[in-house]
């Protein structure tokens, strides 16, 4: 049998606009983010893990020379030098009980909007469900419109599959995507495990991509093609 060749090489995801997958369940939030100027100069991406919300805000940040920066760093920022120009800050939930990076944020929030620079703020749940303790901050998210991306329908899971085994520089066997689509949760987090989970198998044992080798790795039964 010939082996597929591998490299344990680190994962780089393509986060350009041509390389972002357009699909019913993510067409509406994509439209919302390159719109624009948003109203109240704000946006909330919002959707699962995996679901595109950093390659939104990258596609986003090259359009308007903006900063993306993660919640959980801005108390490290300068943030009158931040708000000079369009920021989108990243797990914006994740600083529900840092007073510190919500205070950051509040300030940056301000500041933005007081200078016409537009501010995009992400999270998996819509601002509502986010539970900042900072209630004049949770209120500002609220006021936020939200572009929701959902999870994928199987066409998109499929292109999805595809996309991260590229950026793993993995080329599996033609009938490995159709069989996994068949197979797996309907979620873009369980994709980036499943990929993560046989590229390293097929790291280790120096195994191609076959179904039959899927197969076994995810404890279903079938036999080698």
């Amino acid at each position: 049998m010939a082996e597929q060749l591998s490299f344990d090489l680190p994962a780089r995801a393509a986060l350009g606009r041509d390389d972002f997958l357009v699909a019913p369940s993510n067409a509406v939030a994509l439209a919302m983010v390159e719109q624009g100027p948003w109203p109240q100069g704000k946006l909330a991406l919002c959707g699962p893990a995996g679901s595109g919300k950093t390659h939104l805000a990258h596609v986003w940040a090259a359009q308007t020379g903006g900063r993306i920066v993660a919640a959980g760093h801005l108390g490290n920022e300068d943030i009158q030098t931040l708000a000079e120009g369009a920021v989108a800050v990243e797990d914006v939930p994740a600083i529900a009980a840092d007073s510190a990076a919500q205070d950051a944020l509040f300030h940056l929030h301000n500041m933005c909007l007081a200078r016409g620079h537009p501010l995009l703020v992400t999270g998996r749940e819509v601002p509502r469900r986010w539970g900042l303790s900072l209630a004049d901050l949770q209120s500002r998210m609220e006021g936020a419109p939200a572009a929701v991306l959902e999870n994928p329908d199987d066409a998109l899971l499929a292109a999805v599959l595809a996309k991260l085994f590229a950026d793993r520089q993995v080329t599996p066997r033609p009938d490995v995507i159709p069989y996994l689509v068949g197979r797996m949760e309907r979620s873009f987090c369980a994709a980036q495990d499943i990929v993560a989970r046989l590229d390293r198998a097929a790291l280790t044992e120096r195994r191609a991509l076959t179904r039959a080798f899927v197969a076994r790795h995810l404890g279903a039964e079938d036999t080698e093609a």
